[in-house]
């Protein structure tokens, strides 16, 4: 029961971080902030980012941690593990190369700010419509490769696994958020690309494969 109880209050906490993360994120809230604080908006993702990395540390330092084993991998399984999850990391590096990471984190904007230089209604963000490179299999190739990266571990236990599950929901759950506001945004082209990408994994890819092939193989 203790394990039950241990995964109960780590879910419970995960939401209240991702509800959280939700709202800081939202729209809304940044208007309402920028209402207040002016040109200030600017400095923003800085601050977002910050608590995001605080909310996770305090869930990781201080939450329950249910050791309970699930699986150990041994060699030479637990090497091929990690080429996996270094191969997911690589994936991650390859999306940074289409996304401004000054601009994620919010340094460029605290440049803009210094300078001048910064438009308010940009809110935290300039928003991009990217549709090249990771970005041509998966709308959100971030997600994709950091759900790879969490997966392939050679070891797993009940904490890491409860993480995980809650990651890949709150991954979910943000990029319905996330796209709403991109539709927004670049409407019908960013529906066109909806209707061509699949939303995290690459399930679209495989389908038009198939596809082709059976064409292929009908002429």
């Amino acid at each position: 029961m203790d394990y039950f109880y241990d995964v109960l209050v780590l879910v419970v906490l995960f939401v209240l971080y991702g509800y959280t993360h939700s709202l800081l994120a939202s729209n809304g809230f940044k208007v309402f902030i920028k209402k207040n604080i002016g040109r200030y908006i600017a400095l923003y993702r800085l601050f977002y980012n910050l608590v995001a990395l605080l909310g996770l540390y305090l869930i990781w330092e201080f939450g329950p941690h249910p050791s309970f084993l699930i699986y150990e991998l041994s060699y030479p399984y637990d090497v091929i593990v990690y080429g996996l999850q270094l191969l997911s990391l690589a994936g991650i590096f390859w999306c940074f190369k289409y996304i401004c990471f000054k601009e994620f984190i919010g340094l460029a904007q605290f440049n803009r700010f210094i300078n001048n230089d910064y438009d308010e209604n940009e809110l935290d963000e300039r928003a991009t419509f990217r549709n090249l490179g990771p970005y041509k299999f998966s709308r959100h190739p971030v997600y994709l490769f950091s759900i790879l990266f969490l997966l392939f571990r050679p070891e797993m236990n009940l904490f890491y696994l409860t993480m995980f599950i809650s990651f890949v929901i709150y991954f979910y759950i943000g990029s319905v958020y996330e796209e709403k506001k991109l539709v927004r945004t670049f409407g019908q082209d960013y529906i066109d690309y909806q209707k061509r990408v699949s939303r995290i994994f690459p399930f679209k890819v495989f389908s038009n494969l198939s596809g082709l092939k059976s064409v292929k193989g009908s002429t």
